[in-house]
């Protein structure tokens, strides 16, 4: 039987810990440089992500919208009940995927900002220095300032979700009334 020995230490401590990271950073300034560009990969990852989400909500809006119109006399009404119905539970089915991995990117981007706040008050000297400058005063950095500005990204699989809902309930009412009247 083999044996994998990773340490010959068997707990490690803080002070180990605190080892490591002098290693690997050099300064607390490369540790700060280090988080801000973590903050800067993520943020630009959940905007990919937004993006990509919102591009493809807007083509099913479009597919939606012309299927509607359908005025086809012979299968027009049975088009318009199933196309935008299938349209909208398509929409809140992609919606319910895409929040998964935006509120993941969003949670990383909050790991980072709060290593980088632990960093800017565990070294009093550092912190005090960045802090004259407005891209690094508590101001600007503060939770709830990059929470704010993830809301969007945060609040958009939501709101699409609802959106469906709505144009589903609406296309499914608005053919089956217009049906009973004929």
């Amino acid at each position: 039987m083999s044996r994998i020995i990773t340490s010959s230490d068997p707990e490690p401590s803080a002070e180990n810990s605190e080892v490591s990271d002098s290693l690997m950073f050099g300064t607390p300034k490369e540790r700060l440089d280090f988080y801000r560009r973590e903050i800067q990969y993520e943020t630009n990852l959940m905007a990919d992500r937004t993006n990509a989400y919102l591009a493809a909500q807007s083509f099913l809006v479009i597919a939606y919208a012309s299927s509607m119109a359908n005025a086809n006399p012979d299968w027009g009404d049975m088009f318009t009940l199933v196309v935008p119905s299938l349209l909208a539970l398509l929409g809140i089915v992609s919606s319910l995927n895409a929040w998964p991995g935006i509120r993941a990117s969003a949670a990383i981007i909050g790991h980072w900002h709060f290593k980088q706040e632990q960093l800017l008050r565990s070294e009093p000297k550092f912190g005090h220095a960045y802090d004259e400058s407005p891209l690094f005063s508590e101001h600007e950095s503060s939770e709830d300032r990059y929470y704010k500005s993830l809301r969007f990204s945060l609040r958009s699989p939501w709101m699409f979700t609802v959106f469906w809902a709505g144009l589903g309930a609406f296309s499914v009412w608005l053919q089956l009334s217009s049906s009973a009247k004929v």
